[in-house]
């Protein structure tokens, strides 16, 4: 059996091959178009910088989506740093009490001392707490600087 030893890139099909070629596409030719018919004050000038002006704007939106992966991952390290803590604090995994959290109610949990995580933990899976009462529960806040 062979056991792959590179890791690929993840490429998401309609952002990276459909989308950001053709607003790259849109946006060039829009704004060449106008470059040639700039300065005169009629219907066409306005109407070439217009679609310039939303081209270049739907291209700078297709390109701010890399931060959208850049927050998923920052989702995934919280999470595996909250599992990591409660085996270090408890001696236990997390995993159990993982499938029965939200993503929010993890980050909440996230702030928490290591003294008062694991009864926490416990404790909103137990009473359902959501992520503002996890919040009003910690005594030992733990905030964090580096969340964008």
């Amino acid at each position: 059996m062979t056991v792959p030893t590179k890791n690929t890139t993840m490429l998401y099909p309609w952002h990276h091959f459909v989308l950001v070629p053709l607003a790259l596409l849109m946006a060039g030719y829009t704004i060449l178009r106008y470059t040639k018919v700039a300065g005169d004050d009629d219907q066409i000038s306005r109407l070439w910088f217009s679609l310039a002006a939303l081209a270049s704007i739907g291209l700078g939106v297709l390109i701010m989506l890399r931060q959208h992966y850049a927050l998923q991952l920052q989702d995934r390290i919280c999470r595996l740093e909250v599992r990591q803590r409660y085996f270090e604090v408890s001696g236990q995994r997390f995993a159990t009490l993982e499938k029965q959290l939200s993503l929010s109610q993890i980050l909440s949990l996230r702030l928490a001392g290591d003294a008062e995580l694991p009864a926490l933990a416990q404790a909103a899976v137990a009473e359902k707490l959501s992520p503002k009462d996890i919040q009003a529960r910690i005594t030992d806040f733990q905030f964090d600087a580096m969340r964008v």
